[in-house]
């Protein structure tokens, strides 16, 4: 289909193709998908279109799209990356909807700008008692000794970093400053809960508090990148976690250097 398009001139179809393809694609790397997932969701929109040996590359900073029978590529430029798994889904649903025929490109472009706009998320508030809940629980598991007088602090602290981390990401658009700063909030409120008699164990609170911060999910994807052959964007997304857990490793340290 692709070589009838280009013998008589007719972009047009391929160029929405195109734009759906990656904006797709550019929704599911901002959202925090791997990189498999993204080039199977591209390839499966293509095909469907008439594209069916549709050339991606996928980087976390920009995915390239072409076709080996003409001279069409496009790319496009990630802005910014988060972990957004209903993203992620909702173009997933869309792309099947699509292949299925229930939609056609045009509302499939459509309902892409509408997920990449308006996808409905948890309002900050649940979000830092979300925090707030994993910090304490995780507090319990991880410090073996179930100490529940901690549980509280722990909650609190967890809550208080998280929201500092959320606030002055959406100032400064800086991840690891972020979380450096949390690492340094979480790591004062810890000693001045013990320092107070409110807490018994300034580790296990710490140990909890900073649990919402841990990069988990882009070392785990980082990790799923390697394994499937995408050595670039996983040794990205790698580093990065690295450097996260290097930032908020640091102000704890700092804390405590600072302390003893």
């Amino acid at each position: 289909m692709i070589e009838e398009q280009l013998a008589r001139g007719d972009l047009a179809n391929t160029n929405e193709l195109f734009a759906a393809c990656l904006l797709a694609g550019k929704i599911m790397v901002e959202s925090g998908s791997e990189m498999y997932r993204v080039e199977d969701t591209m390839r499966h929109i293509a095909s469907h279109g008439g594209v069916l040996e549709a050339q991606i590359f996928t980087t976390t900073t920009v995915i390239t799209m072409g076709t080996i029978q003409g001279a069409n590529s496009q790319l496009i430029q990630i802005q910014s990356r988060t972990l957004d798994l209903e993203k992620v889904a909702r173009v997933n649903a869309a792309s099947r909807a699509y292949t299925a025929d229930a939609l056609d490109l045009n509302h499939l472009i459509q309902r892409l700008h509408q997920i990449d706009q308006h996808a409905p998320t948890f309002p900050p508030y649940l979000q830092f008692l979300s925090a707030g809940v994993v910090s304490a629980t995780l507090m319990i598991l991880f410090s073996g000794e179930y100490d529940w007088f901690d549980l509280p602090m722990a909650f609190l602290i967890g809550m208080l970093g998280f929201m500092v981390s959320y606030y002055i990401d959406r100032l400064i658009k800086i991840k690891f400053i972020s979380e450096f700063t949390a690492a340094l909030v979480i790591g004062a409120l810890a000693v001045w809960s013990v320092g107070l008699g409110v807490g018994h164990s300034m580790n296990n609170i710490i140990i909890g508090a900073v649990m919402p911060l841990v990069p988990g999910v882009p070392l785990t994807n980082a990790l799923r990148d390697l394994l499937a052959g995408h050595l670039m964007s996983g040794m990205s997304r790698g580093v990065e976690a690295l450097l996260s857990a290097g930032a908020i490793g640091t102000g704890i340290a700092l804390v405590i250097h600072f302390i003893q």
